[in-house]
């Protein structure tokens, strides 16, 4: 869960309080490589492919995604980063989140745009950066590449790459890092004085 999150969280922002480690660190870059090389044979190459970081969990995903493809191809694929704060459907029913760099590398337009994201949940983030992705042209094709795939769809949302589904109930919290992906509770700051 990225710090943004947690600083917001209703009503007066909250700490993401572990609970277990459901997959270590070397988990989490074995997930990388297998998604990187996923994405490598599911595109024949990596030609005309840019991977777009979703603000904030999915940035460090993303750039450890375009390592992988270094390692692994010997190509550097063009990396963006994306603030979707501003095209979610729920801008006036929770806080306003500062905005965070969108950062667009290279034209999109009938390019293999892969979203990168750390936890799927909802789906509503993901259906956000949809439309803010068609503010930047036209991709070819969109596919999206998570971590943590926890279930409680509302839209209709599939990944097309994911390191690890962790069924969840609504009220639990992952939270996505180098070191690992826990599961756990969001408490309110309240809550712990």
């Amino acid at each position: 869960m990225a710090e943004r999150e947690r600083r917001t969280a209703p009503p007066y922002g909250g700490s993401f309080v572990p609970r277990t480690r459901v997959m270590d660190g070397d988990g989490v870059r074995r997930a990388i490589t297998r998604i990187a090389h996923e994405i490598v044979e599911r595109n024949a190459g990596l030609d005309d492919v840019v991977v777009i970081g979703l603000q904030t969990g999915g940035v460090p995903l993303a750039n450890a995604l375009v390592e992988a493809f270094a390692r692994i191809e010997g190509v550097q694929v063009p990396l963006g980063t994306l603030d979707v704060a501003f095209y979610r459907d729920d801008i006036g029913l929770r806080p306003a989140m500062p905005a965070a760099v969108t950062d667009i590398p290279a034209e999109l337009s009938g390019r293999t745009v892969v979203l990168v994201d750390d936890v799927l949940f909802t789906g509503r983030t993901i259906r956000a950066a949809l439309n803010a992705v068609c503010d930047y042209g036209r991709p070819r094709a969109v596919q999206l590449a998570v971590m943590v795939d926890r279930g409680h769809r509302e839209v209709p949302i599939r990944p097309d790459f994911v390191g690890k589904n962790l069924p969840t109930r609504r009220d639990e919290a992952v939270d996505v890092h180098a070191d690992g992906v826990d599961l756990g509770e969001l408490v309110r700051l309240r809550d712990h004085a």
